[in-house]
């Protein structure tokens, strides 16, 4: 089973890809002249709060070397 620390750090890059997705999605609409946020940009952002809030639970676990 992987570390604590490496599930931290494969969220910390799913964390920011959902964020260079969630900037691709704003700049595409904006390219088409839309005025409204996107739904799917909406969504990646709240996806991506859910995986910062894990990181936080998981960052805050005590360490269990075993």
């Amino acid at each position: 089973m992987a570390d604590l620390d490496d599930i931290i750090e494969r969220l910390r890059a799913a964390s920011e890809d959902i964020a260079d997705r969630a900037l691709s999605v704003l700049s595409e609409a904006s390219r088409a002249g839309e005025t409204k946020r996107p739904d799917a940009e909406r969504a990646l952002t709240q996806a991506r709060r859910a995986v910062e809030k894990a990181i936080n639970l998981l960052e805050r676990m005590p360490s269990t070397d075993a």
